[in-house]
Order: structure tokens, then sequence, then C-alpha cells
């Protein structure tokens, strides 16, 4: 500590000599990324693989069978490592070309959700007044509706197939994309850029694509994976209660609807298929929550 010297015979506050060497105390940033992302984010990718590389596999046809019914795992071939089912077809073969159905029922699902619930909601957070209106209270009736009801009765009248399936299921998942991409439009509808864009000509449509919709887009994405998910769930209910994609071609709910029977005596045959959905499940959900938390640690900083 110095002191300098008195002015008009008053003595001036110890002052400390400034010191050119001391850094300001910064936080790290440091990056966390959850084990359980990377571990669920390595699952889809692996699943995904096989699905797409299914055909050029060396794996048996999933219809043909190859053994003797029932056959244990055994690690003498790929196509015997998870053991036959009951007609002897290879289990691993019919657990791939299932997660082919799987991914492709979800995700041409999801995409219709995505797009239609995406324009709808945006649409009406925009426009508002009566087309607001009945938007939303179109999207409150089929959210009222059990879904679960609504693909029994299209499977019921239309037949079980891919199509089917994803149309319901596509249907079923616009009121959450709607709701959702109607929240975020208000939100940023009122914000200064859109209304200095207002102020200078700009269109409606070039508001909506130019302005809004980059800003709505980035917490849809992250919606996607846990849409997905319940997409998964629902299409293996409906294999399982016989309305999925029909036979011969595999779905993971069809593989335990095939094998509730044996569940006693060999449990291996409804437990691969269960494990496979509870991990993708699982997995979705886990990639859903961490795109969510960077979204909103993009929107805190």
């Amino acid at each position: 500590m110095t002191t300098t010297e008195a002015r008009n015979g008053v003595p001036t506050v110890p002052v400390e000599p400034p010191d050119d060497t001391r850094l300001p105390d910064v936080t790290p940033l440091t990056a966390r990324r959850s084990v359980l992302t990377w571990l669920s984010g390595t699952w889809l990718v692996l699943i995904a693989a096989l699905a797409v590389l299914a055909p050029v596999l060396p794996l048996a046809s999933y219809t043909i069978p190859i053994g003797s019914p029932h056959t244990a795992p055994d690690f003498g071939s790929l196509s015997t490592v998870l053991g036959t089912d009951g007609l002897g077809r290879s289990m691993l073969s019919r657990l791939v070309y299932g997660a082919r159905v799987s991914l492709v029922v979800g995700a041409a699902a999801c995409l219709i959700a995505f797009v239609a619930g995406t324009v709808l909601g945006m649409l009406a957070g925009y426009f508002g007044r009566w087309f607001d209106g009945v938007v939303v209270l179109s999207s409150d009736v089929m959210l009222a509706f059990p879904g679960l009801v609504l693909l029994l009765a299209l499977a019921s009248i239309y037949g079980p197939s891919v199509r089917t399936l994803v149309v319901g299921m596509g249907v079923m998942g616009v009121p959450q994309f709607l709701r959702l991409a109607r929240a975020h439009t208000l939100a940023w509808s009122s914000r200064e850029f859109v209304r200095a864009a207002k102020g200078l000509g700009a269109s409606d449509a070039r508001i909506l694509v130019r302005e809004i919709l980059p800003n709505v887009l980035p917490p849809l994405a992250s919606y996607l994976p846990i849409v997905l998910s319940h997409v998964v769930v629902a299409e293996g209910s409906l294999s399982f209660l016989g309305l999925g994609i029909p036979a011969p071609r595999p779905s993971w709910g069809g593989m335990i609807n095939a094998a509730k029977d044996s569940i006693a005596d060999q449990p291996f045959l409804v437990f691969v298929p269960a494990t496979a959905i509870f991990l993708t499940v699982f997995a979705l959900n886990q990639i859903g929550d961490g795109l969510r938390n960077r979204f909103d640690k993009s929107v805190g900083h």
C-alpha cells in the first residue's frame, strides 16, 4: 500500500498500485457431454447401419428356416448368434430386418407430422384470429381422441400395411408439433426484427420463412427424437396386437407376438426384440433430452 502526497493539507486515501500481471477471473467453459448420450447415439447409429446394410450382410433369409425351432444362441455362425425362432428362422436376421420396418415407419410418420404440424402451427400463431381458433380446436379434438384407438380403426378398415401405419401415426403426431410451432411463432412474432421487417414492407410469406422459421426449427428438431420414440412404441404395440406389418415381413412387435406363448420355456425369444425396442426408445429419449439441453444453453447465451 502507498500513500499519495497530501493536497491542501489533507492526505489522500491509500491506494494499491495497479498490477498489470493480474488476469480477470473467467470461468472456463467445459463441454460436459453425458456418457448416456454418447452410448445412445452409438446404439442408434449401429441400428441404422444394420438396417441400411441388411441386404449385403451375410445373414440368412428371415423367411427360410436355418435349423431346428427354438435353438439357443450359437456363435458358430452370424445367423445363429441369437438362435432361431419357433419356425427355425434366424433371430438376428429377423431383428435386423425388423429394425428397417421400425425406422422406416417412424421416420416417415415423423416427417409427415413435422411438416404438417410446423406449417399449421406457424400459420395459426402468425395470423391468429379465426384461423388460430379453428386450428387450436382441431388439435385439441385430435389430442382428446385416443391415438391407439385411431390406429386400430385405420388398420381394421384399410388393412395392416406400411402405408396405413405411416399415415395414421403421422396424423396422430401432428397436434404435438402444431402446438409447439404455434407457441414459438407467437413468441417470435412480437420481436423487434419481425416488426422492423413488417415496417419495411416485407410480405407475410417472407417474414414467416426468413425471419420466424429459422428460430422455430431448433426446438422442433430437438423434439423429433421424442416423437420418434413414441412412434416406435406404437408400431410395436400394433404389431403385437396383429394389426401392424403383415407377415412374413418381420417387426419387433410381431416377433414378441409370435413368441409370447413360449415365454415360459424360451424367454430369449421375447427378450431379444423387447430389449431392442427398449434400447432404441431409451436412446431416442436421451438424444432428445441432449438436443433440448443444448438448445436451451444456446438460447441462454
